[in-house]
């Protein structure tokens, strides 16, 4: 077995690395840029090695860098992550010609399968159906839309050597076929030195399903079931579970058997994923082959108890595989939610910044990969994460921030468990998508198990706006609110010195203003909650140990939990639950007819101008003053976090002022342009 390991990559995948390698007795080696030379994945290495500037392509993907740092630290083996040099061949005959061990595929299935074009012509040779589409490479964007015109709109234009939902775009005409390929073209380039481009067809009610399969260099291979990946954006997974809730086992057995099949065909060896598109009817189709750790590889390990960076490492030193596929049990229910440094109300666009807040659910201290599934009790929580409170969320990577997983005997416990576990999250400093991940867990169609691939894109067409709770939720954040308002009043009037009775100079009479409602209350505390009766007649039961101060309250309603972000706003809180953002007042009834009186305040009006909605760089201007625009037309194109952003005008109008230029550095809502 090895004696030590480099990471060859940072945030959480390196951390998760890390975690693995130390319980096998494994010394660490990190790498790190500039702008990680305070991150968690430095700290929790062995050894760590300075390699260069903060963009990945001066850093982190130059394989001269890595290879010096390799040798370096006398590393006998290097673990690649995901991204980045996971998937380059070039990087792994590197180290095979240094002696170096590749913790990943033998070069030949990564040159095969790493590149999405010959892995469809290899998939077409074995029998298995693949998704139509031209393979060969597009020359140009008038070649593009020649191609989508005999392919069949819609299309997907993708980056040979893609991943991540880098340099993917999908066309429903000719001008987006244009458009989609040259950004296709320009974030391949960017991303992964290979620019390189080739569309299919774009089957609509898709869902995506993937395969995990482990092989060994002598001939074994087993599927360790399936992962549901349907809810994406921008091409990106958001929510993962396993297993899918729509497969039976007749699909399942043919889907594993055929991804064996085709790993052991190109001499596969280590962890990797078969792609699928499965429709309505469970017809599957070979979608892509990702030669390497999948970012959603935990909720596979929730399930199955193997631990998929132990068995890489073991397969990587010549080990055979220790599980044959009778072994393979699939035991509850897993969730992955990813949370990104992405603001959710701005269309999702990157954030940057300062976490001024990070305090993740505690993790279930009794299990770790390779831990039978719920062994630890009935409920697993697992934070994968990459960054700590006080560290800087940088705009040259990756957004992912974390990725909270839960694990349940059943789906609806494990989603439950996941509600619980998002409502306790903090974040504050950026912008972040927990709301939106709050949203989905509370969805009909994800609660169903009948999302597709067009999720977000149906039941967000306009882009999240926040949650409206239920009535019965409502209600329920109301009590609670006005039972911590009289415990905070108490606080205050003891810290105020009065004289008497404290809990009865506070008063048990509340008006509680919450999401557009009011609740007239009245609330009969005992040492072990209260009791707050409505104006109906009706009452609700809270129980809480929350304090004055405390950010995070875990509250008792009625018998089920609770879970509040707490900020003060002046005669009240700001509440986070469930993906809502309310601020709630808590006035005393004399109080409250006094507030009604109030006029409301008006925020400035910035309709006529384009703001910039995440820090980013301009890329270019599309219009100029005087010029007039469609609704829908392309303003100009920001650059944030490896992706091209395109804003488009929302309505009709002329330009009136541009402030901005290419090359430009933007800040969130610096203004680009007006319009008259």
């Amino acid at each position: 077995m090895f004696k030590k390991i480099l990471i060859a990559n940072r945030g959480e995948i390196a951390c998760r690395v890390m975690k693995t390698a130390k319980k096998m007795g494994i010394t660490t080696v990190a790498i790190y840029s500039d702008a990680d030379r305070n991150a968690l994945h430095v700290k929790m290495a062995d050894e760590a090695i300075h390699i260069g500037p903060p963009p990945a392509n001066q850093s982190y993907i130059v394989i001269d860098k890595v290879m010096a740092a390799i040798k370096e630290s006398g590393a006998e083996a290097v673990h690649p992550g995901y991204g980045f040099l996971s998937e380059n061949a070039k990087f792994a005959e590197a180290l095979a010609a240094e002696g170096v061990a590749f913790v990943g595929p033998p070069v030949g299935a990564i040159e095969s399968m790493g590149d999405k074009i010959t892995s469809k012509k290899i998939a077409q040779e074995a029998n298995v159906s693949t998704v139509p589409g031209y393979m060969g490479l597009i020359e140009d964007a008038e070649d593009a839309v020649k191609i989508s015109n005999e392919v069949g709109y819609p299309v997907m234009i993708k980056a040979s050597a893609g991943g991540g939902g880098k340099g993917m775009r999908i066309a429903w005409n000719d001008d987006e076929a244009r458009e989609g390929f040259q950004s296709s073209k320009n974030e391949a380039a960017s991303s992964f030195g290979d620019d390189r481009i080739f569309i299919e067809k774009f089957v609509t009610q898709p869902r995506h399903i993937e395969i995990q399969v482990l092989c060994d260099t002598h001939g074994n291979g087993v599927y360790l079931g399936e992962r549901e990946c349907s809810i994406q954006r921008r091409n990106q997974k958001v929510v993962e579970e396993a297993p899918s809730p729509f497969l039976d086992e007749a699909t399942r057995k043919a889907m594993g058997e055929q991804a064996v099949a085709l790993a052991k065909a190109v001499g596969y060896a280590s962890a990797g994923t078969v792609e699928f598109i499965v429709d309505g009817e469970k017809n599957f189709y070979f979608l892509e082959m990702n030669t390497r750790l999948q970012v959603e590889h935990p909720v596979t390990e929730l399930i199955t108890g193997v631990d998929l960076v132990e068995q890489m490492i073991r397969v990587a030193s010549g080990e055979p595989l220790s599980i044959t596929q009778d072994d393979v049990k699939l035991t509850g229910w897993a969730i992955e939610n990813r949370l990104y440094a992405e603001d959710p109300y701005r269309g999702f666009l990157p954030s940057i910044g300062r976490l001024t807040r990070y305090r993740p659910p505690a993790e279930t201290a009794a299990y770790s990969p390779g831990t039978a599934p719920g062994a630890a009790g009935d409920v697993v929580v697992r934070n994968d994460t990459g960054v700590f409170e006080g560290g800087e969320i940088s705009m040259y990577y990756d957004p992912m921030i974390a990725k909270l997983c839960t694990w349940a005997p059943t789906r609806d416990a494990a989603i439950e468990a996941m509600r619980i576990a998002l409502d306790s999250f903090e974040v504050e400093g950026i912008g972040h998508n927990l709301p939106f991940l709050s949203a989905v867990m509370d969805h009909q169609i994800f609660i169903d198990g009948t999302m597709t691939t067009a999720f977000i894109e149906e039941q967000y067409p306009d882009g999240f706006e926040g949650v409206t709770l239920s009535d019965e939720d409502l209600r329920r954040v109301a009590a609670s609110a006005a039972a911590m308002h009289r415990v905070a009043e108490i606080r205050r009037t003891r810290v105020s010195g009065r004289m008497g009775n404290h809990e009865r100079r506070v008063g048990s009479d509340w008006v509680v203003l919450a999401g557009g409602a009011q609740f007239d209350l009245h609330i009969d505390a005992d040492p072990t909650g209260s009791t707050v009766r409505f104006a109906d007649g009706s009452t609700m039961r809270v129980a809480s140990d929350w304090t004055p101060g405390d950010q995070l309250a875990v509250l008792d309603v009625d018998g089920s939990p609770l879970v509040l972000k707490v900020g003060k706003v002046t005669h009240g809180f700001r509440l986070r639950t469930r993906g809502a953002d309310l601020r709630v007042k808590v006035l005393s009834p004399r109080q409250a007819e006094l507030a009604a009186l109030m006029p409301e305040k008006m925020p400035p009006d910035t309709s006529k101008m384009l703001l910039c909605p995440m820090p980013g760089l301009v890329v270019k201007l599309d219009v100029e003053v005087g010029e007039e625009v469609q609704e829908g037309q392309a303003l100009c194109t920001v650059e944030a976090m490896k992706m091209e952003n395109i804003l488009r005008a929302e309505k009709k109008g002329v330009v009136s002022k541009v402030n901005a230029s290419a090359g430009d550095s933007l800040a969130v809502d610096d203004v680009i342009m007006e319009f008259e």
